[in-house]
């Protein structure tokens, strides 16, 4: 049965923090707030708890993972980032944004896309999300919480805990986070190219 920890969305509680970084590093699926939705999270490297996250979502394996990052740094660990994009990521995060960029080597081949070798990364404006990634030390792999049969993603940790207590072990509830998803954007070409248009605003792009 999951663990329900009621966390402060401006003031993480670090034991909480700490705790919910134990239970990730020890292969625990785990719903926690992002700046756009909630997300189901766990650690990259960690096949059997990806597995257990396409299961939630009854997606099969050609439906790829974000990986939520602290930094820009992490980002060009597992992306590769040219001087342009680089600006670009700059005066976008952290934000509402997913961005698609070429992975690198360092990313697992089951998290990338199988044909385009391509990955989505985002760093996101979240105090809880910022203070578990600092803690953890590495990037989420991240899903939104939208759940077979739903149209909007969930909202309501009581919800949450109804409905997932038995498939994830933990629930970070702070409050509402909204139900807008984030804005995706294709660096992988000259421009960037709006896939999805989110809560993150177009203007850091032109648009």
């Amino acid at each position: 049965m999951a663990q329900f920890f009621s966390i402060h969305p401006d003031n993480p509680q670090p034991r909480l923090i700490r705790r919910a970084v134990e239970i990730v590093r020890a292969g625990g699926v785990m719903v926690y707030p992002t700046d756009s939705c909630y997300a189901l999270g766990c650690r990259l490297g960690d096949k059997a708890a990806l597995e257990r996250i396409r299961a939630i979502r009854k997606r099969d394996d050609r439906h790829h993972l974000s990986l939520v990052c602290h930094d820009l740094a992490e980002i060009a660990v597992y992306a590769k980032v040219d001087n342009h994009q680089f600006r670009l990521l700059k005066r976008a995060t952290p934000g509402g944004y997913t961005f698609l960029l070429r992975a690198t080597r360092e990313t697992p081949k089951r998290v990338a896309h199988p044909g385009r070798r391509t990955i989505g990364l985002r760093v996101p404006d979240h105090r809880v999300a910022r203070a578990l990634l600092a803690e953890l030390g590495e990037p989420l792999l991240s899903s939104t919480l939208m759940l077979p049969g739903d149209e909007l993603p969930l909202n309501d940790a009581h919800e949450m805990r109804r409905r997932l207590e038995h498939q994830v072990d933990l629930i970070l509830d702070c409050g509402s986070c909204g139900i807008t998803p984030t804005t995706i954007v294709d660096l992988t070409g000259e421009e960037p190219v709006i896939v999805r248009r989110g809560k993150g605003s177009l203007a850091p792009f032109g648009a």
